[in-house]
């Protein structure tokens, strides 16, 4: 039992910095760029690029799913001659819950659209697991429109009392055809209509950061095609899984889906 002990606070009198994160939250960790060699967890490495008003540091991008996150996560940077650790500790978060009423056929698909919900998955993954390395968003992100949020990210959702989940952005009140701006600029790596999210686009800002923006009325863009911050790139609607039209506007990084939000306010902190 002492020898636990022990090891478990020599194991801690190492680590940098104790820091608390909630599921489903963006974490930005600023270093010294100086030989440094690689940022990990024990199973990945991190992306990291220049910090963006500091050319001798670098910021890494950590992400906790909300799903079954890690209870602790150590994030170790390696430098030539020495080693930087940093223990990040899985906290609940204050998220509420919500009923909702969609058309049957969007919670029990028919076996006819099986196969094409699967392709639509597997094409998602296919993009979400790529990473750009290079910077192509330009300075901070912007809100995608000027209107109210009608459900925030992370609310537990039970669809026609039966189906449960969580929802992985923000929506934001839209009557259809509200124009839909790009968050920040980047590379379009989806626009098409889905089976559960209508008429999609997602956009590639580099180092595995994507934006996503569901249920649109009309896709304005193509794959492949690069897009400025500000540029219109959809309408919005009520195509796919809704109750209603409205914009879900999602984040995807560091390969998890995270809290929007929380993740505009962090990195936009950066340039400060």
């Amino acid at each position: 039992m002492r020898i636990f002990i022990l090891f478990f606070l020599i194991f801690f009198a190492f680590a940098d910095e104790r820091i608390g994160l909630i599921r489903g939250q963006s974490l930005f960790l600023e270093l010294d760029k100086k030989d440094l060699i690689e940022v990990k967890t024990k199973d990945k490495k991190l992306s990291f690029f220049t910090h963006p008003k500091n050319k001798d540091k670098i910021v890494a991008l950590f992400t906790l799913p909300y799903k079954n996150p890690p209870k602790i996560t150590q994030i170790t940077a390696v430098y030539k001659d020495r080693s930087e650790i940093f223990m990040i500790d899985s906290l609940e978060g204050d998220y509420k819950s919500e009923k909702l009423q969609v058309e049957p056929k969007k919670l029990f698909p028919p076996k006819s659209v099986q196969s094409r919900i699967e392709q639509e998955l597997k094409e998602a993954n296919a993009v979400y697991s790529s990473v750009t390395r290079e910077v192509l968003f330009d300075g901070v992100f912007k809100i995608p429109m000027d209107s109210f949020i009608t459900s925030a990210f992370g609310k537990a959702r039970v669809f026609n009392e039966k189906v449960a989940s969580y929802h992985s952005g923000t929506d934001f009140r839209a009557a259809v055809g509200t124009p839909v701006r790009a968050s920040n600029s980047g590379v379009v790596r989806i626009a098409k209509e889905r089976y559960y999210a209508g008429n999609s686009v997602v956009i590639d800002h580099g180092y595995g950061i994507y934006s996503q923006y569901y249920h649109l009325s009309h896709i304005k863009v193509k794959i492949g095609q690069k897009v400025k911050k500000g540029d219109v790139i959809g309408l919005s609607g009520a195509t796919g899984r809704v109750s209603g039209p409205h914009l879900h506007f999602g984040i995807f990084a560091a390969k998890n889906q995270v809290d929007p939000l929380d993740f505009i306010a962090k990195f936009n902190r950066l340039f400060q």
